[in-house]
């Protein structure tokens, strides 16, 4: 506990203990210890018998004495590192040589962990004792430990690892959210509330205005990216710096070549729609690639693949297909468009691009723009025509049937291309919002095969769900049912566990309004195999429970219909005139 107090020439419990055993006198003895190793101060000898008589223990006194001196000798530490003086960190790096021998004592430690946090080089010999014993590592400060991570890749690994899978862990929990809405779902959140999330702070916090260690994290995560192809990697690596970029950490801001381009991107995100003013800034950075810095390509892959700009991306390209279609314009005439396909190809490459490191913006098909774009609106005129065919008076309409049928480049860019095949899915979506029972029956079985399986994704499945909750009368229909359960979710269950956890979910909050005959189908085919995860044993049970419950409280009988016309109670006088006309 004393270790260290030879080393400086002041007296410990051994040497007390070698005085007693020595001497013939040992009250002498202690009296001549307490004035040797007391407070140095000839006035206080004098006042200490008060102490005595007022029966204050003189360790009580000491100890009182010695914390206050720590704290003032702590903030002396802190205001001379503030300081402008010359020889600032010499005179902490002389208390520091001064004070390590005693970095074991608990009431001495403070001193030495606050010296060695405002020093902003530590000795190496220093680093290297605290790294090698691990309650000193565990207790000294984020500056200190910077300072060790910075040559010790492994170690900082070590000690990001849990976070990154924690973030992987959070990520995955808000896609299968018990919740279903439209209104909260897992884009819902703005890139600033993301940004507070306890592993973007926590790694902020590690990295501080240190370069190098900003460097390795971004290693770490294109090296995870590769290893799992989870995207959430590319969303933490802009969350990350658009989180420095928010603390002004200009260190690191300005040697990131995607600074700009993400903060322009992060705006957009958070109005969910690319503006024109915008689209032609990210342009610009895009065009603005330098030959020899093509690497930079790599980087700009992976933020433009982070969910979150996808999202924004493709709801953009959404929100100008519609206005080209008011105009009667082509798809290929609108620059604006072609930008926002631009950034969703690259975005899409990501993980081939820093695979094969060829630093190359790949070539967007131009057939997804002259024959997938088109047949995709041919779609959106097929509805709009029967739509409006059904308004008119009886003897004008021509009553042609709803079409069941896609066009081909509709179903074969779904499974032939990725950037057309995200654009098919928020179309779906979009149809899903609308309410529009007719081309969701139409569109979904199309779903079944998608380039990479794209349609049975976590997030595309979240939104989905979430969608057809506006839906949910219609799951009282046999024909609607029949799509969306036996013609898409189902087709893939039973080898996509995903699929299974994202069904259950959806018959969790509308099982009320599936058929009953249907519903008893489902959970047969629905119940899960021994070898599945407890997530998709737990919802089972859950819903499990939900019907049986709903079997011993039944709904009430229907009563004859009510004539309340919805009015507020009005207070009637009780001698008022009867009303001469009937309701």
């Amino acid at each position: 506990m004393f270790a260290g107090l030879p080393e400086l020439g002041i007296s410990n419990g051994e040497d007390l203990k070698e005085t007693l055993t020595n001497c013939t006198e040992p009250l002498k003895a202690i009296d001549q210890f307490q004035i040797e190793n007391g407070i140095l101060l000839p006035t206080l000898q004098s006042a200490l018998p008060f102490l005595d008589l007022h029966g204050t223990p003189r360790l009580e006194f000491h100890q009182s004495v010695f914390d206050e001196l720590r704290d003032k000798l702590m903030e002396r530490v802190a205001t001379i590192a503030e300081g402008k003086e010359e020889d600032r960190y010499g005179k902490l790096e002389e208390l520091l040589e001064k004070s390590f021998p005693l970095v074991k004592m608990p009431s001495i430690q403070p001193v030495v962990m606050q010296v060695l946090k405002h020093l902003p080089k530590v000795p190496e010999k220093k680093l290297k004792m605290v790294m090698a014993d691990k309650e000193l590592y565990k207790v000294c400060a984020v500056e200190v430990k910077r300072q060790i991570w910075q040559d010790n890749q492994a170690l900082f690994g070590d000690e990001v690892s849990p976070l990154l899978k924690q973030y992987i862990v959070e990520k995955e929990a808000a896609l299968f959210s018990s919740d279903l809405s439209i209104l909260h779902n897992f884009f819902s959140p703005s890139p600033k509330t993301r940004r507070q999330g306890e592993v973007v702070l926590k790694l902020t916090q590690m990295i501080g205005k240190n370069v190098k260690l900003y460097d390795m994290v971004l290693q770490f995560l294109r090296t995870l990216f590769l290893r799992t192809r989870n995207v959430h990697y590319c969303t933490l690596r802009a969350e990350l710096l658009m989180s420095l970029h928010d603390l002004d950490i200009s260190e690191i801001c300005s040697v990131d070549p995607c600074h700009k381009f993400t903060w322009c991107l992060d705006a957009c995100i958070r109005e969910k729609f690319v503006d024109g003013k915008r689209a032609r800034e990210l342009q610009g950075f895009l065009d603005g690639v330098k030959k020899g810095q093509e690497q930079v390509l790599g980087d700009l892959s992976m933020i433009l693949c982070d969910p979150f700009a996808c999202n924004t991306l493709v709801l953009s390209i959404m929100r100008n297909l519609q206005e080209l279609l008011s105009q009667d314009s082509l798809p290929r005439d609108s620059p604006d468009l072609m930008l926002l396909l631009r950034m969703l190809s690259l975005g899409q490459g990501a993980w081939d691009m820093i695979d094969s490191q060829v630093f190359k913006e790949p070539r967007l098909d131009v057939e997804v723009v002259t024959r997938f774009l088109p047949a995709m609106m041919s779609v959106v005129v097929d509805d709009h025509t029967f739509t409006v065919d059904q308004k008119l008076p009886g003897e004008e309409k021509s009553s042609p049937p709803y079409p069941t049928t896609l066009p081909d480049a509709f179903t074969r860019y779904l499974q032939e291309n990725r950037v057309a095949c995200e654009m098919g899915l928020y179309y779906v979506l979009h149809i899903a919002k609308l309410r529009n029972k007719n081309a969701l029956q139409r569109l979904l079985p199309a779903l079944v095969e998608t380039y990479n399986d794209m349609a049975f994704g976590d997030i595309f499945l979240h939104l989905l769900t979430g969608h057809l909750t506006l839906l949910s009368d219609e799951f009282g229909s046999e024909d609607f049912c029949s799509v969306v359960y036996d013609g898409f979710l189902l087709t893939s269950f039973s080898s996509k566990e995903n699929v299974h956890r994202h069904t259950l979910r959806m018959l969790l909050h509308l099982h009320h309004k599936v058929l009953p005959s249907h519903v008893e189908t489902l959970m047969k085919t629905l119940e899960p195999p021994k070898q599945c995860s407890e997530p998709v044993k737990e919802l089972y049970t859950q819903l499990t429970e939900k019907l049986d419950a709903q079997k011993k409280s039944p709904p009430p009988a229907d009563e004859a219909p009510s004539l309340d016309l919805g009015l507020h109670p009005v207070t009637v006088p009780i001698t008022a005139p009867t009303p001469t006309t009937p309701l």
